[in-house]
């Protein structure tokens, strides 16, 4: 079964986080999010909104196309 864009891109926030060597927790309050929420993110539950996105990505070090380009390689 294929996973969804929503599962990929967690997946891919997910190991870009780890290689950082940040906690869900740490990263999450590094970003201002809440721990559930972003935990949610990473396993795809929530539909990222662009302002979402945007700070996760700045928190990872990493554009919004690079993400998308890993997460399509899923």
């Amino acid at each position: 079964m294929k996973a969804t864009i929503e599962q990929a891109l967690g997946s891919a926030i997910r190991r870009r986080r780890m290689a950082l060597g940040y906690s869900q927790e740490t990263f999450a309050d590094e970003i201002g999010m809440h721990r559930t929420y972003y935990s949610a993110i990473e396993r795809g539950e929530k539909n990222l909104q662009l302002n979402t996105l945007r700070r996760v990505c700045e928190g990872l070090g990493v554009s919004a196309w690079q993400l998308m380009r890993e997460a399509e390689g899923e």
